[in-house]
């Protein structure tokens, strides 16, 4: 299904929580994604025209009943790969002529379904639909009789796409094995039957037993101090959308930070983890005194073995890391403040649809520069701006025009498409160009209110907009215009309104570059001994294309550059290595691609090496690195690779 949307200025109203769906007011025609005219602008609607945001990646009939809990008793089989039990689900009914209950499952084997009547549980009726390579199944439910409880006992696949599965000798500590979940977007559906919509807001609990070497945590309530006996329980008690359900098991220690911060990892990385991650009580007193509190009780993160295939996932009160992080020298931790961020902007206040992405991650990567200004001053924050700003001319250069609007196609053809850096970076400097306009104080008053406005609830991009004009737009009036913000919104590419940051470092990075490539300066001259991994970074970035063997030969020599333990710093300079076909850093590049899960540098590693004819060596060593991707990243790169 699509949005049918007229203005972005359209008055739009954000209406209670039904159970944790939010209804919209607004209209419905006109031509968006199209830049609405000035007419358009200009209308003002009827609470009579009131719609409910829909989504086209979810089965689940939302305009009939709603969950508003899920309960999960699961065991965790590590030799079958499977978990097994039941899922109860608390139902809300909107229609009262409704018979049914559709639900979204993937590679789900569903056993039995029945219902809560006077206490007892009372078979009924289900239909499992075909398999859709994007979608999954859709589980029908009969519910003539309006239930407001469903049991659902069930199994999931070895092959589901939301569990990675890891044995011990894949592991840091290689003496159990570990699971791990990745439910964004749309593979909740693959751990649990449920209506798997960032729409639908629910709370939740769980019951997991384990062996008893292994200790289980998820994205809710736990004793950090919890001891590993096999059995454990969660409890969720803020309403969080499905791909916020998260599950890690293994041979898990825990670290303390601070009272309510601490971090989670293998017992060989844990103590690492938490000294790279020490100033993530800092990066709290910074959010919560700009953005007001923090509403999720702890604070905690877990740092993933290397297969995790994002840098990091903001499941509330437990953010998954990537080991990608852990430099040495805390040069990285802007990640740790991304998801951190994502505690305000995405967890509390959510994009309705996948459509309106960047109203999780372009709020989050604002905050999360905020905050590293905050933490570590002006000069790194600026310093990320212009490297996030490198990626997303990038991604906008390489990507098809529509997918360049803030605002996604109404037939966005997979909702992981929606996760360039244009909902990500895009989305920030949209929210630093009205900062810039309306003026910082301003402006952070009005993210503060909008946080507190919107708690608990999901939203289009158009409610916010609606938001925004009746409240810092319509205090200064003045301050922008129409066609700014709907160019920057709805338009595609870059608006001519981006004010492009300047970085008194890179400006030395440089000119010391051009001095050595022009032969007037030697590498060992180079003062890089105080380089930040963002210096390196611009550095390397910034090496032409015509670069000789001996030069490159040079700068691997002089910095060991193949084998660079930050990897950030190995994977531009590989990418560097793989256009130019400097073949030593080939076998560094191998142990690289095995040992490195996260799909920032291993899908643009394996296109790069697809795309430079080396195509067949790439093959050979996915063979080797596969078994201990993700299955989301071997998805990825199968494509890829043509496989």
């Amino acid at each position: 299904m699509t949005f049918d949307l007229a203005s972005p200025f359209s008055t739009f109203r954000a209406a209670p929580l039904i159970g944790g769906l939010i209804l919209l007011a607004g209209c419905s025609g006109g031509g968006e994604p199209e830049t609405p005219s000035t007419e358009e602008v200009s209308a003002v609607k009827t609470e009579a025209e009131a719609f409910h945001a829909t989504d086209k990646f979810t089965y689940a009939n939302t305009d009939d009943v709603i969950i508003t809990h899920l309960h999960l008793d699961l065991a965790i089989d590590f030799d079958a790969k499977v978990l097994s039990g039941d899922a109860v689900i608390d139902l809300k009914w909107l229609n009262d002529e409704a018979t049914k209950v559709i639900l979204d499952t993937n590679d789900l084997t569903i056993s039995a379904v029945s219902y809560e009547k006077d206490g007892e549980w009372v078979s009924t009726g289900m239909e499992l639909g075909e398999d859709d390579p994007l979608l999954g199944s859709k589980l029908t439910i009969e519910a003539d009789d309006h239930p407001t409880k469903l049991k659902i006992s069930y199994q999931t696949r070895p092959g589901a796409q939301g569990l990675g599965w890891l044995s011990a000798e894949t592991t840091a500590n290689k003496t159990a094995p570990f699971l791990y979940s990745q439910a964004q977007t749309i593979n909740a559906r693959s751990i649990a039957p449920l209506q798997d919509t960032p729409m639908v807001r629910m709370t939740y609990s769980a019951h997991l037993t384990t062996p008893p070497n292994v200790l289980a945590i998820m994205s809710a309530e736990q004793d950090p101090n919890t001891p590993k006996d096999g059995d454990y329980t969660f409890s969720m008690p803020q309403p969080i959308p499905s791909y916020l359900i998260a599950i890690a098991a293994g041979d898990i220690d825990f670290a303390p930070i601070s009272g309510n911060i601490g971090v989670y990892a293998e017992p060989g990385v844990v103590e690492k983890a938490a000294w790279e991650f020490a100033e993530t009580p800092d990066m709290m007193t910074a959010a919560e005194g700009t953005y007001g509190p923090y509403r999720w009780g702890r604070y905690d993160l877990i740092v993933l073995p290397p297969s995790f295939p994002f840098g990091g996932m903001e499941n509330p009160r437990l953010s998954f890391m990537t080991p990608t992080l852990l430099a040495g020298d805390k040069s990285l931790t802007n990640v740790v403040a991304h998801e951190l961020a994502h505690s305000w902007s995405g967890n509390l206040v959510t994009n309705a649809t996948w459509r309106d992405a960047w109203l999780n991650e372009g709020f989050t990567s604002y905050v999360e520069n905020r905050l590293m200004e905050l933490v570590y001053g002006e000069d790194r924050a600026v310093m990320e701006q212009v490297l996030g700003l490198q990626d997303l001319k990038r991604d906008v250069a390489e990507l098809e025009p529509e997918l360049t609007s803030l605002k996604m196609p109404k037939d966005l053809a997979n909702p992981d498409d929606a996760f360039s850096q244009v909902s990500y970076v895009k989305g920030q400097y949209f929210l630093m160009f009205l900062e810039q306009r309306f003026g910082r104080d301003h402006f952070d008053a009005f993210l503060k209110e909008y946080f507190d406005k919107f708690a608990f609830q999901s939203i289009t991009t158009e409610v916010f907009l609606d938001h925004f004009r009746k409240t810092l737009w319509a205090a200064h009036p003045e301050a922008v215009t129409d066609a700014e913000i709907q160019e920057w919104v709805y338009g595609t590419g870059l608006p001519d309104t981006l004010i492009e940051p300047a970085s008194p470092a890179f400006d030395l990075v440089d000119e010391t570059r051009s001095e050595w490539l022009a032969g007037d300066l030697a590498l060992s001259d180079i003062p890089t001994t105080d380089w930040t991994t963002h210096e390196w970074l611009h550095f390397l970035g910034g090496l032409p294309d015509d670069m000789t063997v001996e030069q490159f030969t040079e700068l691997d020599e002089t910095f060991g550059l193949s084998g660079h333990q930050n990897a950030e710093i190995a994977y531009a300079w590989y990418m560097n290595a793989i256009t130019a076909n400097y073949e030593p850093a080939y076998p560094a590049l191998e142990e690289f691609l095995i040992r490195v899960g996260r799909g920032k540098f291993i899908y643009r590693l394996y296109q790069a090496l697809e795309d430079n004819g080396k195509g067949e060596w790439a093959r050979e060593v996915y063979a080797k690195a596969r078994p201990g991707y993700h299955p989301i990243a071997q998805t990825r790169i199968d494509g890829i690779l043509g496989l």
